[in-house]
């Protein structure tokens, strides 16, 4: 069914028709004077209740897999996040942000609304959170990089740790993120989005620190933010192919 569900999909994304169709609610966010972040209510709060079961969350994944793949790596370019190793605490309150139109994400909205039920997000969440982090993924790589990351170190570590953790693990119970492994052109653009008031469903607390920072600090942080590997949950790093005997 769910493979069924993902050609109309796909198709629908091809041929515009997903604009077409109803669009995505929306709800008020950071924008509204009462908005209050990460509210415990609705689908999410459910869900976030419930037992995920990796197999059923596998096949729910594969409306997922088509843009974010069947590893959950993304897309160096940025355009779709590293979404393995995620918290599921993370994962299903950013599901639930875009299906009620806390989040605006055009995109994804036309796939999530797939997933029929608190259960289901449950499910996929648990599948997505024991992928391991893929250690190749898309960096920053300017001739200045080192220069970059010692900068991105700094600013990292006096304002991001706290809430990051040194590794970039995030804070699963906080629905802090994981971004050890994320792209480093996803980073940029989400946390100019934070700053610049267009991610609504953002942590009050992290805009305000990110509202003083300009484009070049934030490709800074970006930069070292997307270099961190978090012990645990990456993937092996792929042997080496055995040299061809003469």
């Amino acid at each position: 069914m769910k493979r069924l569900i993902l050609a109309v999909s796909l198709a629908m994304v091809a041929t515009g028709a997903a604009q077409a169709g109803p669009p995505a609610p929306k709800a008020q966010g950071i924008e509204a004077k009462d908005y209050k972040w990460n509210a415990q209510e609705g689908e999410k709060i459910e869900a976030l209740k419930l037992k995920g079961d990796k197999k059923r969350g596998e096949e729910a994944y594969e409306v997922c897999g088509a843009c974010h793949l069947p590893s959950g790596a993304g897309r160096p370019d940025g355009t779709f996040p590293q979404l393995a190793g995620q918290h599921t605490t993370v994962l299903i309150k950013q599901m639930a942000d875009i299906r009620a139109g806390l989040r605006d994400n055009p995109t994804m909205y036309p796939f999530a609304a797939t997933l029929t039920d608190p259960q289901e997000l449950a499910d996929v969440a648990a599948y997505i959170e024991q992928l391991c982090i893929p250690i190749e993924h898309g960096k920053y790589d300017g001739k200045d990089l080192d220069k970059q990351l010692a900068s991105g170190k700094e600013l990292y570590e006096k304002e991001c740790k706290e809430c990051h953790g040194v590794n970039g693990e995030g804070v699963k119970d906080k629905f802090y993120p994981v971004i050890a492994g994320q792209h480093y052109k996803y980073l940029l653009r989400q946390m100019t989005e934070i700053r610049d008031g267009h991610r609504r469903n953002a942590n009050p607390d992290m805009v305000k620190i990110i509202k003083k920072y300009n484009n070049d600090q934030l490709v800074a942080i970006s930069a070292y933010q997307s270099s961190l590997v978090m012990p645990g949950n990456m993937c092996k790093a792929k042997a080496a192919a055995p040299a061809k005997k003469k």
